[in-house]
């Protein structure tokens, strides 16, 4: 739907609708609807509750995704859309460019090489693809308009990666920020700040753009179908923003399409040379090590966690001596020091009577004598 909307033309005077910022303005609004219905209605949360500093982080954000747009729009006049689709290929590496020099966020060593292999087959499968010996050969002024696009999509690949990369700052800051709190909020700031540019009096877009839907109707169909279509796929997008990060999102995306790519060739009918099939290894080699590499990390958590539970459990069972001393009848604490002279006094006091006993008999034949003696 995008690449019909930026490039069939409308009506007898075959007009393109060229008006970006009301294509972003009626995604924005759109979007932000549908998320807060999703939130209200499926979900049964309340909204977000907003401070100062949320609505400075999803301004920030609403900023550069609305920067980012036009770019990707008006790169579709210059080049076509498989050109754009395989430069959309390498979106991988602005996002980690980006959350690496915006955020100094680390990632793990494979993460690169995934990034490298999937972005190089996906780039290198389209490349590589054979051309049809009728295409006509592009003038010299087509060449410049192509290498123009390829600079905007550039330009837009790269503010995309500031966007993830911010978007995953949000999420690490404010863990009570949800993929849909996240989607609702970013359009509807995109919804403010756009309004407010439209409604510049300098600004004849916004009374160009409702004459020209005046005139097209049937151009209206087209933009409502991608609204609401791209609406539904970012709830989807957000929540596995949320979920997992933007770079795998972006592994995802990008894997998604060369998937689909290729279910097209071989339902299709299409053969692949030999280059296709060694850059579609290299792609499914990418998938395989960060997938073996998460499993693996995975593993090694669980171990990690479990071994703590096991220690506490075997220690559990032993029984354990009590070191206490006993506790005194009056509810006062007793000494050990004073154990010693308790026991003293214990056994001086058992065996007392016997040493009276055995100077009993002493004391009574002193008395005999005595008694004979007088």
């Amino acid at each position: 739907m995008q690449e019909r909307v930026t490039t069939v033309t409308y009506g007898e005077d075959h007009r393109q609708f060229n008006y970006t910022i009301v294509l972003n303005l009626i995604q924005a609004m759109t979007a932000s609807l549908i998320s807060y219905v999703y939130i209200r209605a499926v979900q049964r949360k309340p909204m977000l509750t907003m401070n100062a500093h949320r609505w400075k982080r999803f301004f920030q954000v609403a900023v550069l995704n609305s920067s980012a747009s036009p770019f990707g729009y008006m790169a579709l006049r210059y080049i076509n859309y498989p050109t754009m689709t395989l430069a959309k290929t390498c979106k991988m590496v602005p996002v980690l460019l980006m959350n690496k020099v915006l955020y100094r966020r680390h990632y793990p060593t494979y993460k690169y090489a995934v990034v490298a292999m999937v972005t190089a087959g996906v780039s290198a499968f389209m490349l590589f693809k054979t051309s049809s010996k009728n295409s006509k050969i592009s003038t010299v002024e087509a060449v410049e308009n192509s290498l123009y696009g390829l600079l905007l999509v550039l330009i837009n690949l790269t503010i995309d990666g500031a966007v993830n990369s911010t978007q995953d700052q949000v999420f690490a800051e404010d863990p009570e920020i949800t993929g849909q709190h996240m989607m609702c909020m970013m359009n509807v700031c995109s919804t403010m700040l756009m309004t407010v540019w439209l409604l510049n009096p300098l600004n004849p877009e916004l009374f160009s753009a409702l004459q020209f839907l005046h005139t097209h109707p049937r151009a209206l169909v087209d933009i409502g179908m991608f609204a609401v279509c791209g609406s539904l796929g970012q709830c989807f997008v957000f929540y596995t923003l949320a979920k997992f990060g933007s770079l795998t999102l972006t592994t995802v995306t990008v894997t998604r399409k060369f998937l689909t790519i290729l279910i097209s060739v071989f339902y299709n009918g299409h053969a692949l040379n030999s280059r296709q099939w060694s850059a579609t290894g290299v792609v499914f080699a990418g998938i395989t090590l960060d997938v073996y590499k998460k499993q693996t990390s995975k593993k090694t958590d669980l171990a990690t966690t479990a071994q703590p539970i096991l220690s506490n459990t075997d220690s559990s069972h032993q029984p354990k001596e009590s070191t206490k001393p006993p506790e005194s009848t009056n509810n006062r604490p007793v000494d050990s020091r004073s154990f010693e002279p308790l026991a003293l006094s214990a056994s001086a006091a058992v065996d007392g009577p016997r040493h009276r006993q055995r100077k009993q008999p002493r004391r009574q034949s002193e008395q005999l004598v005595d008694v004979a003696a007088s």
